[in-house]
């Protein structure tokens, strides 16, 4: 019988040790057009909502059904490499990515635009867990802080530099633009995918075609949780108090049933879609709290800070702007050295030091105020990234190293998707915080100026972001490798 010549042997025996070099250099494609589709978006929003006379809730539905789709689908990666192996569902991915972007810049009516979105959601869901898989299978252990720094810098100029080109985008040609930004991304992607990426399936097994169905009812379960979680805050934020306690209320009954079923699965011998066993570790424990905690400071200031210098402090949006661009390029030189530092120093103690700058930069938001010197405002933008930095190439390979080779791409999926999650609750939060403190200091959003007691109400929100910083840091400390007794 003639081998796959797709087979990941094959394809090491072809290109010898540079070969999982490139392999990571061809997800990295596809993940950053993922990545640039997430954050790109934003940019649109004005025109878009001008385009189709959407209120504010409505138009705001382009960010949220992206977030819903690429968080639920993450869980399903694991089922998907194992099924159709690596090359099939990153093709697949890749295709549903172009296919929503296509769909979404020539829509004639909103709602396709919205099929759009949760297409290219659902296809940035399934590709994020993969590089993680390929760095903890195809790395040796003193490589994979390294392989990890490389593809983190990478990843990390899709957001830095995409808002800025979709910015001229949408002023040369309009919100659709921004759709098709991702076409080539796609393309290219598409191209290295037949060329390096194997058909097998994590391991260098075979994929199995006629191996166990996806746990429909824990995917239903945890679609209705997330929902209901997210729209629950939202509504907190916005809504009636009575609709907001029955939506988290349904997302805590649901979490609850998810929970149960999936350990169900799991003394049955049925594959779930979520393996508890990944929490018998004590480090993959602690790093999901890590991730959770994370997330949701990460995507919170990510709102909160264009929020505050042009709310609070009357900045310009392309001021704004300028003022976080030297963050971003800090944050792509810190990634790849704290990288290599991974390879050599323990990972808990460089994510502990991520979450402490981290927390350092939220917290002496205080300092600012309106004759505060734009250089401060750099300053702490960069301090905290630099805490990013440290964070991005060393929390899964802490979180992941001990697991057994069979649960890392379930440790890769489950830990995306908590990340994602916390993100999603971070923007709400920061929302609800902000409110209750510029009521609390009788201020307002709407009023023109700015004056002290916005500005203090931003910064009491930004405290509120450093202690979960610092609550983070007490679980990443337990992210030690725990030493055995002689």
């Amino acid at each position: 019988m003639a081998r796959d010549s797709g087979s990941l042997q094959d394809l090491k025996e072809r290109y010898g040790e540079r070969y999982r070099w490139l392999l990571l250099l061809s997800v990295m494609v596809g993940t950053m057009a993922s990545i640039m589709s997430s954050t790109v978006i934003n940019v649109a929003i004005p025109d878009m909502s001008q385009h189709f006379s959407l209120g504010q809730g409505r138009a705001q539905w382009v960010a949220s059904g992206f977030m819903v789709a690429m968080t639920v689908s993450m869980l399903t990666t694991p089922w998907l490499l194992a099924r159709f192996g690596y090359r099939m569902t990153y093709v697949a991915s890749m295709l549903l990515l172009l296919a929503g972007g296509t769909i979404g810049g020539a829509a004639g009516n909103f709602s396709l635009v919205l099929v759009g979105r949760v297409a290219q959601g659902l296809a940035a869901g399934i590709v994020q867990p993969i590089p993680a898989v390929i760095i903890l299978y195809g790395f040796q252990p003193h490589e994979q802080g390294r392989a990890s720094g490389l593809f983190g810098m990478g990843v990390v100029l899709a957001p830095a530099v995409g808002p800025t080109i979709g910015g001229l985008l949408v002023d040369w040609f309009g919100w659709r633009s921004i759709f098709f930004m991702v076409v080539p991304f796609c393309l290219a992607s598409l191209w290295l995918a037949f060329k390096y990426v194997p058909s097998t399936a994590p391991g260098g097994v075979a994929a199995d075609r006629g191996g166990k169905t996806i746990d429909w009812r824990g995917l239903l379960l945890g679609s209705v949780g997330t929902l209901c979680l997210l729209n629950g805050l939202v509504e907190l934020h916005h809504g009636p108090a009575s609709r907001a306690l029955a939506l988290l209320g349904g997302a805590a009954t649901c979490t609850a049933l998810f929970v149960w079923w999936q350990a169900r699965l799991g003394r049955t011998g049925r594959q779930p879609l979520m393996d508890l066993r990944l929490f018998g570790y004590r480090q993959f424990t602690m790093g999901s709290i890590v991730a959770f905690i994370y997330g949701t400071a990460l995507f919170g200031s990510t709102y909160l800070l264009p929020v505050f210098m042009q709310l609070g402090l009357h900045l310009s949006a392309s001021l704004a702007g300028t003022i976080l661009l030297p963050a971003g390029i800090v944050l792509a030189i810190t990634i790849p050295i704290v990288g290599r530092l991974a390879d050599r120093q323990p990972t808990h103690v460089l994510v502990t030091i991520g979450l402490f700058l981290l927390a350092l930069s939220f917290a002496l938001m205080l300092l600012v105020h309106l004759k505060s010197g734009l250089w401060i405002l750099v300053a702490l933008s960069v301090l905290g990234r630099i805490g990013l930095g440290f964070i991005l190439p060393s929390l899964n390979l802490g979180a992941m190293r001990p697991l057994d080779k069979t649960l890392i791409s379930q440790g890769s999926s489950a830990i995306g998707f908590l990340r994602m999650l916390g993100g999603a609750a971070g923007v709400s939060l920061c929302g609800i915080v902000l409110e209750w403190r510029i009521a609390t200091h009788g201020a307002s959003l709407t009023s023109k100026g700015s004056d002290a007691a916005r500005i203090a109400a931003f910064g009491e929100t930004f405290v509120m972001l450093a202690l979960l910083c610092a609550v983070a840091m007490i679980a990443a400390w337990r992210l030690r490798a725990t030493v055995p007794k002689s």
